[in-house]
């Protein structure tokens, strides 16, 4: 089991995937998140692929980080969270900076878990932390396996409460997680990462 102290120290960014009921569990993780965050954040929830998203926008006012929808080619900032927008897979690309793809659907979704999963473990290795809450399709599953097999951190949320516990079986059927938490207790991980690492460059 990795000690919780020693990832404030080690992560330089996080990634969040949700479907099914991952607004709510978003309600409750993202104000943990702390003031002095330096990693950057990068969530993908299945919306919609044909209407605006006002997720930015809501969570804005629930956390001390900024919350942007990224534009592609923007440099990402440390200590901001980013939300995928509709009907785009959410990449990351040398620079650090943000790619947008309009490649074809994975797992019946675009954005896809898996697509920037895979593309962060990729570019941050061992110094990721990925994240998969409540959703109904395997989405995230082969995205937290890449993040595994890259060395960085896993967690997937307890399947025992969650609104919709098969995205979490999955990914725990397809690689370990080291961590399998409670909602509170992913928060209270995410508000040890004070004040976090940042690439070189930034």
């Amino acid at each position: 089991m990795i000690p919780l102290e020693s990832l404030k120290d080690r992560i330089e960014a996080v990634v969040i995937g949700a479907s099914a009921g991952g607004i709510e569990a978003l309600s409750v993780l993202l104000p943990a998140i702390p003031a002095g965050l330096r990693a950057p954040v990068f969530i993908v929830i299945h919306l919609p692929r044909d209407r605006p998203s006002l997720l930015a926008e809501i969570f804005a006012h629930r956390c001390v980080r900024p919350v942007r929808e990224p534009s592609d080619k923007d440099l990402i900032e440390p200590g901001t969270i980013y939300v995928a927008p509709p009907d785009y897979h959410l990449l990351i690309d040398a620079g650090p900076q943000i790619a947008l793809s309009t490649d074809d659907v994975v797992n019946f979704s675009r954005p896809s878990i898996d697509v920037l999963f895979e593309s962060a473990a990729d570019f941050y290795g061992d110094r990721l932390l990925g994240v998969i809450l409540t959703g109904a399709n395997e989405d995230g599953a082969e995205g937290l396996a890449a993040v595994h097999r890259a060395g960085g951190v896993t967690v997937v949320q307890q399947p025992e409460g969650a609104m919709a516990p098969l995205m979490l079986i999955s990914a725990l059927q397809r690689s370990p997680a080291d961590f399998v938490l409670s909602l509170a207790e992913i928060a209270e991980l995410l508000s040890t990462l004070e004040p976090g690492s940042v690439r070189k460059g930034e």
